[in-house]
């Protein structure tokens, strides 16, 4: 069992480091894909990682104490039991297809600014 997910560089806080996690990068790349009314920038830049499952709580952690709180951003991943998505201070995990919990996200997640358009994340 692995994490499977995607973190976007310009989620980060500046001055801040994501470290003390180890994460196999699959896929690096590149879109004109951001919400500028929301203050994010339009270019982002998207890297796609796996990691053991077992560091899913770890990886949460450190990744909500290094994500901007300001314009929405959150990462998510998965295992194949387990969804996260952690926002700046604030970690969400549910059992995959487990409704309630991914709504519980989804309103933090609109009340922190995400657009509905970026509620996308799988299943």
């Amino acid at each position: 069992m692995k994490i499977a997910g995607a973190l976007i560089a310009e989620s980060l806080r500046r001055g801040k480091a994501l470290q003390g996690v180890s994460l196999g990068v699959t896929k690096i790349a590149r879109g004109d894909v951001g919400d500028v009314d929301a203050g994010q920038p339009l270019t982002w830049t998207f890297i796609e990682f796996e990691a053991p499952a077992d560091d899913g709580p770890d990886l949460a952690i450190a990744l909500s104490r290094v994500l901007e709180p300001a314009g929405g951003w959150y990462c998510d991943f998965r295992t194949d039991t387990d969804t996260y998505v952690v926002f700046a201070d604030r970690v969400f995990r549910y059992p995959r297809g487990d409704r309630e919990g991914r709504q519980e996200a989804e309103e933090y997640a609109r009340e922190v600014g995400v657009p509905e358009s970026q509620l996308d994340w799988p299943t």
